[in-house]
C-alpha cells in the first residue's frame, strides 16, 4: 500500500539541478507551491535575508527571521520559511558534487561548521563589512547564471567557494591548540560519519572502526568536545529524523521503524521513548495538534 509521506514525495519532486540562484522574489513567485508546507531537499540550501520580516521553521524549532542573517540548510533537514510583506535576499541551492570532491572543498561543507550544525544555532548574523563582500560574490554569481557564456560552471564554483569562505569568517573561533585542533577534527568526522550512516549503522564501535580509533577514545573525544559521549549524539540522530517524520508526515510507527532501520517496532518504540522521555504516540499527537 502506498504510504502518504509529504517529506519524501517533495523531495522526489525537485529536480536535481547542480547549482541555481536566485533572489526571494523569484522564489515567493515560482516556488510558492513547495514553501506552503514544511519540505526537505536532497541538496544545500543558502537562504540570506537581507532584509525582511517572518519565521523560519527548521527541524523542530521556528526562528524569527532578522535582517541581515543567513541559514545554512543541510540536505534532509525539514524547512519552511514563511515571509510577511516584502522580503530582500537569495536563495542558493546546489549539490555537494558542484562544489568537487578536492579536500578543501569538503572541508567548506563538513569541516566549517556551516552545515551539519548539530547543537549550534543555524543562524549567522552577518556584519556590515562582509555584506558588501558576500554581495559584491552574489551579484556574479546571479550574471554568470543567468547568462551561458563559456565555463560557466567553472566560474559558478569559484564565486560559491568565494561566498562561502566569506560566510565562514563570520564566526570564526580563536586558534586552537594542535590537540584541541586533532580532537575537533576527530569530532567532525564522527558526526559527518553519522550523518551518513545513522539509518545502518547505531553502535559506537561501527564508527570507531572506520575512523581507526577505539570506541572508549572515541567516546570520551566527543564528550570533551562537546558535552555528550558519541553515543548519545548516534541516538538523538536516529531520533530527529524519527520525530521529524512524526510530525511532518503520516507514515505510521512502523514505516519509520523500518526507514531508520529497525525490524522490531517494539524495539524501536522502547528507543524511542528512552532517547526522547516520552512514547512516540504521545510525542506525535502533542506536536501534530499544536
Amino acid at each position: 500500500m502506498a504510504v502518504n509521506n509529504p517529506l519524501l514525495e517533495l523531495s522526489k519532486s525537485v529536480v536535481n539541478v547542480p547549482f541555481e540562484i536566485h533572489t526571494m522574489e523569484w522564489i515567493a513567485q515560482n516556488r510558492f507551491q513547495q514553501n506552503s508546507i514544511p519540505h526537505r531537499h536532497n541538496y544545500f540550501v543558502i537562504i540570506w535575508v537581507k532584509k525582511g520580516s517572518g519565521t523560519h521553521l527548521i527541524d523542530l524549532e521556528k526562528y524569527e527571521l532578522e535582517d541581515n542573517t543567513v541559514y545554512c540548510i543541510t540536505p534532509g533537514q525539514v524547512h519552511q520559511l514563511n515571509t510577511t510583506g516584502e522580503v530582500e535576499g537569495y536563495v542558493i541551492s546546489f549539490m555537494a558534487e558542484f562544489l568537487g570532491v578536492a579536500e578543501e572543498n569538503y572541508d567548506l561543507l563538513f569541516n566549517t561548521g556551516l552545515f551539519y550544525t548539530f547543537s549550534n544555532s543555524p543562524v549567522i548574523k552577518v556584519s556590515e563589512e562582509m555584506s558588501v563582500e558576500m554581495g559584491d560574490a552574489v551579484a556574479k554569481m546571479l550574471k554568470e547564471f543567468n547568462n551561458f557564456f563559456i565555463l560557466r560552471a567553472e566560474i559558478l564554483r569559484g564565486f560559491l567557494k568565494i561566498f562561502l569562505i566569506y560566510l565562514t569568517r563570520q564566526f570564526e573561533r580563536p586558534k586552537e591548540s594542535e590537540a584541541q585542533s586533532k580532537s575537533i577534527d576527530l569530532v567532525k568526522q564522527f558526526f559527518a560519519l553519522v550523518e551518513k550512516h545513522y539509518t545502518t549503522k547505531k553502535m559506537v564501535t561501527d564508527y570507531a572502526e572506520e575512523l581507526a580509533v577505539t570506541p572508549n577514545h572515541l567516546n570520551e573525544v566527543v564528550k570533551k568536545i562537546t558535552g555528550s559521549p558519541a553515543s548519545h549524539h548516534i541516538q538523538q540522530r536516529i531520533i530527529l529524523e524519527a520525530k521529524r517524520q512524526a510530525v511532518y508526515s503520516s507514515v505510521t510507527m512502523k514505516e519509520i521503524a523500518y526507514q531508520l532501520g529497525f525490524d522490531d517496532t517494539a524495539h524501536f518504540s522502547k528507543y524511542f521513548k528512552n532517547a526522547s522521555g516520552e512514547s512516540f504516540s504521545d510525542f506525535r499527537a502533542k506536536n501534530q495538534s499544536a
